[in-house]
């Protein structure tokens, strides 16, 4: 007699563990956007990171302040991502409406704000 493996859990609980199984093309729509949010914020990391090595000549305290405030917006993105990604993939196990998106403006000024001060810090002597 052998025994069976115990079943395989899928983690998060909070999110596989509700609704039904959906058609796997959601799903994988959802992880896709995922990934595109964590590719922003590594790419958000890695602009702070050249331009604190690249900014010579600037102000090294206003250099230090947008360098670290593009680092924040990665890191924030990269909470938003997972937040996101969970609540959607809820929605879509449930067969809910999709949840709205009010973080998505914030970045987007934010993201602005920064640019701004980043190419003030290049076009200015």
């Amino acid at each position: 007699m052998t025994a069976e493996p115990p079943p395989r859990t899928r983690w998060p609980a909070h999110v596989y563990g509700t609704g039904t199984e959906p058609d796997y093309r959601f799903t994988l729509a959802n992880e896709r956007t995922f990934l595109a949010w964590l590719r922003t914020s590594l790419a958000l990391v890695a602009g702070a990171v050249a331009l604190d090595a690249l900014a010579t000549g600037h102000s090294r305290a206003v250099v230090q302040v947008v360098a670290g405030t593009l680092v924040s917006l990665g890191a924030a993105g990269t909470v938003l991502a997972w937040l996101r990604w969970s609540a959607n993939e809820r929605a879509i196990r449930r067969g809910d409406p999709l949840p709205g998106f009010g973080a998505g403006a914030v970045a987007c000024v934010a993201l602005l704000v920064v640019a701004g001060a980043a190419a003030a810090l290049v076009l200015l002597p």
